[in-house]
């Protein structure tokens, strides 16, 4: 049993799924070439733009006739934007296995009033991609930032479909393997793995996700937030850096700070790697302890960014109050920052390993862990 407190603390105790910790190197003096004051329409901010939608590309591989977007309101805005923009077409599939999948059910079935088909699984589980109809538009989150569970593969993705495949990728972009022939319009926001500023979103469209756009107009009227075409023309100059609303060029700048420590540390693979070695700390840890276990229940499926952990304790009275006291005690000990599970998830932490945290503030986290697991059960056991 932990009876003293651990002699080793992380550096950093930023364990957010959102916004994230900053990569290792940023510091506020990364900002100091942003053109502040100045329109994001003069040559320096197009350009800037341009190099956020093009850095984009090339860290991701993302094909050259694939279209990048610069677009309002984070992931959401980005979802939203594609949702409202290309369904309505065909029937659609809807896939929910955490609370922002269940979001876009919502917004699918009772705001835009679709045909769809409803597939959902519980928390730690993920649906059978491989049993749905891609002949329909097909809407599912890649990575369960709420779930800590993901989509294993795209292999299961026919290159043949008919319908589109409208994937939202905000906590796996940049840290896991996104098959882009086997996407349609791919989401993510700069504030997750790379360690942005929040409130903008970046769309990503396939050819046949433009020739959707371009060929099908929406029973529904769009505001202007969300049009992406002009006289049956995709608007090009969204793709270029001509966004929508006024961007924030503070936050782009800090974005491409973020692009530049990707290239400098060995690009995709070492973002990848880096969030593989933080979550296999945590899965090691959970694998020699009886009372913590991932809340993903296939291995196959856990992610290397959002983990989320249960605990397993028969000791345990109240499951939600013990893991909300454990997250407050790491807290007050400046440990570990917002790593209570999600308002809809189980009982929980949720422990954010993407690319921007070191491996060595992980493995510093997990004694502490430990000793306030024991901390509050000797608490519990003294109140009973």
């Amino acid at each position: 049993m932990v009876t003293n407190t651990p002699a080793t603390r992380p550096a950093n105790p930023r364990f957010s799924s959102g916004p994230c910790a900053k990569p290792p190197t940023w510091t506020v003096d990364a900002l100091k070439d942003a053109p502040l004051g100045r329109s994001h329409r003069a040559a320096i901010g197009k350009d800037k733009l341009k190099a956020a939608i093009e850095g984009t590309r090339e860290i991701l591989g993302i094909p050259a006739d694939y279209k990048i977007g610069i677009v309002p309101a984070s992931d959401t805005g980005a979802v939203e934007m594609a949702l409202w923009s290309l369904l309505g077409e065909r029937k659609a599939t809807m896939v929910a296995w955490e609370s922002f999948g269940a979001g876009w059910v919502t917004d699918v079935v009772k705001q835009l009033k679709i045909d769809a088909e409803v597939k959902t699984a519980d928390y730690g589980q993920i649906v059978d991609m491989a049993a749905l109809d891609y002949d329909t538009d097909v809407v599912f989150t890649w990575n369960g930032t709420t779930s800590g569970v993901r989509v294993p593969t795209g292999d299961v993705i026919p290159a043949d479909r008919d319908g589109l495949t409208i994937c939202d990728a905000t906590s796996a972009a940049f840290a896991q393997d996104l098959p882009w022939d086997k996407l349609d319009v791919t989401t993510f926001s700069w504030q997750k793995v790379m360690g942005g500023e929040a409130a903008h979103g970046m769309l990503i469209l396939s050819p046949r996700a433009v020739e959707r756009l371009e060929n099908y107009t929406p029973a529904w009227p769009l505001p202007k937030i969300f049009r992406l075409t002009k006289g049956g023309k995709l608007i090009d100059g969204i793709f270029t850096g001509a966004t929508i609303n006024t961007p924030s060029m503070l936050c782009v700048e800090d974005y491409l700070f973020a692009l530049e420590w990707a290239r400098q540390i060995g690009g995709l693979d070492a973002l990848k790697a880096r969030a593989d070695a933080n979550a296999q700390a945590i899965w090691d840890f959970c694998d020699q302890h009886d009372w913590i276990a991932n809340l993903a229940e296939d291995p196959a499926t856990r992610s290397n960014t959002s983990v989320c952990v249960k605990f397993t304790d028969d000791r345990i009275a109240d499951g939600a109050v013990f893991a909300k006291a454990v997250a407050k005690r790491l807290e007050a000990e400046g440990i570990a920052l917002d790593i209570g599970a999600y308002r809809d998830a189980p009982a929980g932490l949720r422990i954010w390993c993407g690319a921007t945290l070191e491996t060595s503030d992980i493995e510093a986290l997990l004694p502490w862990l430990e000793w306030a697991f024991e901390a509050e059960i000797a608490a519990q056991a003294e109140a009973a």
